[in-house]
């Protein structure tokens, strides 16, 4: 489970670098390209994040096989 829960937040860090613009700095004086950014379409990112992140609770509800409960004894005294 560990293996699995590594593959996917490497997979996120590598998809998330892949996906951002590394190229020239920002033009001093110039605008930042914000109408830009907020005209594209973030669907398909919005829809894989949210899958990993699902995926990434799926895995820690699912523990290692180990039971987490607890054990009650209870001790009767005869009258």
């Amino acid at each position: 489970m560990r293996t699995i829960g590594a593959v996917l937040l490497a997979s996120s860090l590598i998809a998330s670098s892949a996906f951002a613009d590394v190229g020239a700095p920002l033009a001093p004086g110039k605008p930042a390209g914000v109408k830009q950014a907020q005209a594209t379409d973030n669907t398909l990112l919005l829809v894989l994040g949210l899958g990993v992140v699902a995926g990434g609770i799926a895995l820690v509800a699912s523990g290692n096989g180990k039971t987490t409960g607890t054990t009650t004894t209870t001790t009767t005294t005869a009258p």
